[in-house]
C-alpha cells in the first residue's frame, strides 16, 4: 500500500503554553481509544503533531474515524521516506501517480524544517516538480489555483510526501476542560448541544427524565441510541442517567397552576441535575435551548428557570436558529433518531397558554405550597437508573444504589 502514515494536527491555539504536554497526551489517549479495534498501529509524537503509522492496514477507514476526532484539525495520508532528494523524488513520482485521476495542473510545495538538508524549499519546488514533469509530460504547473497541491515536509529523519489535507473536527480533546451534564431530551437540539459541548473539550454525562407509563420504552431506546452516537465523536463510553419523573410531574399538575408547569417542571429537572451532578464530579449544565424558540425559552422564562441552581448552565444552541439547528444534526447524524415519534415527558401535560414571562416570586410560592417536593426530587436522585453507552455496543444498566460499574 502507498501511503504507510497519518500525520495529525492540532492547531496553533490549543497547543501553546502550559497546556501544550497536556493536551497532546490526552489527545494521543484519545486517538488510541478511537483506533483500538485495529491491532499493529503505532504512534510517533512530534511538536504539534501525531503521527499514526499504520503498518500495512488501508487507510481509508483509519481517517475516516480519526477526522471526526475532537482537537485535530485537519489530517493527512503520507508517504514516508529517507531525507534524500532521489527517494524524495521517487516518493513525490508514486504519490502523483496514485491520485484516482491524473490531474491537469500541480504544483509542488516543500518544507525544510530540517536546515541542513541540502536544498533550500525554492530548490526542492523546482528539483521534485522537474523529476515529476518528465515523468508525467501531460500535466502542467499552475502556482496560482492548480488541481493538486503536491507537498513535501522534509525533517531529519523522515521526509513526508502527501497531496491530500482532510478538514477534521478541531475543537479540544475530550475531557480536557472539564466534566458536565447534558440534559439529552431526545429532541433535535439537545443532541446538538451534546456534540458541540463534546467539541470544547468536555466530558459529557447524559441526563433523560421519564415518565413511565406515560413515555414508551420506544422513548427511552431512542434517547439510548442518541448517547450512543454522541459516544462516537467523544471515543469513550458516555453514562446515561434516566430518572423517574412521573410522581413530580403528576404533583405539579396538582398545584393548578397550568401556565407555569413547563415552568416548575424544568426547574425541578435542573435540582435534580444538580444532585447528580455533584455525585458524578461535574461542574456544568449543558442544555439544547436557543432564544424565543418555545415559551420556556424566552430570556424572561430561562431567567426564573435558571435560579434553581447554582450551576453553570451552558447553551451552545443559544443564538442559533431551527435551520441551524438541524443543518447539524443531520451532518453529526442524530437528526433522523431524533424525529422519531415518541414522546417524552417534556412533551406532555403541555398547558394551552404556557407563561413567556413567568415571575419568581409567584413560581417560588407555588413550590413552597408543595412541601412534599424535596422529597420527590431526592427520591427520584435515588431512583435514577444508570447505563454506561458506546456507540454499537449492546447496554446495561443499574440504579443509582449500587456500588460496582459494568
Amino acid at each position: 500500500m502507498l501511503y504507510d502514515q497519518i500525520v495529525l494536527r492540532y492547531g496553533d491555539l490549543t497547543v501553546k503554553g502550559r497546556n501544550r504536554n497536556r493536551f497532546e497526551k490526552r489527545m494521543l489517549e484519545q486517538v488510541k481509544q478511537a483506533l483500538s479495534p485495529y491491532t499493529g498501529i503505532t504512534y510517533m509524537k512530534s511538536f504539534g503533531r501525531l503521527y499514526v503509522r499504520l503498518n500495512g492496514l488501508p487507510y481509508e477507514p483509519i481517517a475516516d474515524r480519526l477526522k471526526d476526532l475532537f482537537g485535530i484539525v485537519s489530517l493527512s495520508p503520507v508517504v514516508s521516506t529517507e531525507s534524500d532528494l532521489e527517494q524524495i523524488r521517487a516518493a513525490a513520482l508514486a504519490v502523483m501517480r496514485s491520485l484516482p485521476e491524473e490531474p491537469k495542473t500541480f504544483k509542488v510545495s516543500a518544507k525544510r524544517a530540517w536546515k541542513k538538508f541540502p536544498h533550500n524549499s525554492q530548490e526542492m519546488n523546482h528539483l521534485v516538480g522537474g523529476h515529476v514533469l518528465r515523468a508525467m509530460p501531460s500535466l502542467k504547473v499552475n502556482v496560482n489555483k492548480p488541481d493538486v497541491e503536491l507537498r513535501v515536509d522534509i525533517q531529519e529523519e523522515t521526509t513526508y510526501v502527501f497531496c491530500e489535507v482532510i478538514q477534521a473536527a478541531g475543537g479540544f480533546p475530550y475531557a480536557s476542560n472539564g466534566k458536565a451534564m447534558l440534559l439529552l431530551s431526545g429532541g433535535i437540539d439537545s443532541p446538538v448541544a451534546g456534540w458541540m459541548a463534546l467539541r470544547k473539550g468536555l466530558e459529557l454525562e447524559a441526563v433523560h427524565f421519564h415518565s413511565y407509563p406515560f413515555t414508551s420504552d420506544k422513548a427511552k431506546e431512542k434517547v439510548i441510541e442518541l448517547a450512543k452516537r454522541l459516544s462516537y465523536f467523544s471515543g469513550e463510553p458516555i453514562k446515561l442517567h434516566l430518572v423517574p419523573f412521573t410522581e413530580i410531574q403528576t404533583t405539579l399538575m396538582q398545584a393548578n397552576s397550568d401556565n407555569l408547569i413547563i415552568t416548575l417542571m424544568r426547574r425541578a429537572m435542573l435540582r435534580i441535575t444538580e444532585q447528580l451532578a455533584e455525585l458524578n464530579g461535574a461542574n456544568g449544565i449543558v442544555t439544547g435551548e436557543s432564544l424565543g424558540q418555545v415559551a420556556s425559552q424566552t430570556l424572561p422564562s430561562m431567567n426564573v428557570i435558571g435560579r434553581a441552581t447554582e450551576l453553570p448552565l451552558l447553551k451552545p444552541l443559544i443564538m442559533m436558529d431551527k435551520h441551524e439547528i438541524i443543518r447539524v444534526a443531520e451532518r453529526i447524524g442524530t437528526f433522523e433518531t431524533s424525529i422519531l415519534p415518541y414522546e417524552d415527558c417534556c412533551t406532555l401535560f403541555l398547558p394551552k397558554s404556557p407563561s413567556t414571562n413567568p415571575n419568581l416570586r409567584i413560581v417560588e410560592k407555588v413550590e413552597a405550597l408543595l412541601p412534599n417536593l424535596e422529597a420527590l426530587i431526592s427520591a427520584a436522585v435515588e431512583g435514577t437508573e444508570q447505563m454506561l453507552l458506546s456507540h454499537g455496543s449492546q447496554t446495561s444498566a443499574q440504579t443509582a444504589g449500587e456500588d460496582s460499574w459494568f
